[in-house]
């Protein structure tokens, strides 16, 4: 058990993915946030200048390295993740080039790609397409994946023995977080945000599906762990104001505060 059960919205029933599905054809993807047009992959992109990932939490800290990749404009500056244990994990897309290719083939290769909303779509197609990974994506941004086999969930979906995806809606429609327990580390997507000062919170913007059903999401995440189940947050965007850290440490007393405000 990872967590004492989630009131309101947030049953602990996870949710049943037996096998993968092909969604249907409802709409094509742009070339760049799903990947190229139907038939061959896009090769990954030539750089000179790419940074090569960064180890976030080392066997120090957590029993499973965990690596974040450069901001990419496929992403709109989004981070993606990499839980580098016995089932390797990347959460969200990293920018498709060599570098990234390589790294993640020295890694052992990629078992789940997890995207956390519908701006953590990029090469997704080429990604699968090389590593043969499965593909989890919350049930109502699945369309946005045409043409590719994915798992969608519904509430939660088990990744590993030791990781899970939570359905936290509010920022988009179908938009989750992972948490990984040997770590203790939640990758909250754009769920969570640092603000400005480095405060990690729910942060409403012009692009917010729901604000209210995502300060529930908060209340959710309050509930179901406390400050020793959670003892970092690596969030999926705005990681400059973290000062060249990926990680934030000890956030739960920042989120218990933000949700009596």
């Amino acid at each position: 058990m990872f967590s004492k059960k989630m009131a309101g919205s947030f049953p602990a029933a996870i949710a049943r993915c037996s096998k993968s599905v092909m969604t249907p054809l409802i709409s094509p993807l742009p070339s760049d946030s799903a990947g190229s047009a139907p038939g061959l992959p896009t090769p990954p992109e030539r750089s000179l200048t790419a940074k090569r990932p960064r180890l976030v939490l080392s066997a120090e800290t957590t029993p499973d390295p965990i690596f974040a990749f450069p901001p990419n404009r496929d992403t709109l500056g989004g981070t993606a993740y990499l839980i580098a244990a016995t089932v390797k994990i990347l959460v969200d897309c990293p920018a498709w080039d060599e570098t990234t290719q390589a790294f993640l083939q020295a890694q052992g290769g990629v078992d789940w790609l997890v995207l956390t909303h519908r701006g953590g779509i990029g090469k997704v197609r080429e990604i699968q397409q090389v590593f043969n990974c499965q593909v989890a994506i919350q049930e109502q941004e699945a369309y946005l994946l045409p043409g590719l086999t994915v798992i969608p969930f519904q509430r939660e979906l088990q990744l590993s023995p030791a990781t899970i995806a939570l359905w936290t809606p509010g920022h988009s429609p179908g938009s989750a977080c992972v948490y990984h327990q040997p770590g203790r580390v939640l990758f909250s997507g754009r769920h969570l945000l640092p603000d400005p000062q480095g405060q990690l919170k729910p942060l409403k913007t012009a692009k917010t599906f729901h604000w209210p059903r995502q300060l529930q999401s908060l209340q959710g995440l309050v509930e179901r762990f406390n400050s020793e189940s959670l003892q970092y947050v690596c969030p999926g965007a705005n990681t400059g104001f973290l000062r060249g850290q990926y990680a934030i440490a000890q956030p739960y007393e920042q989120l218990a505060n933000f949700r009596a405000q």
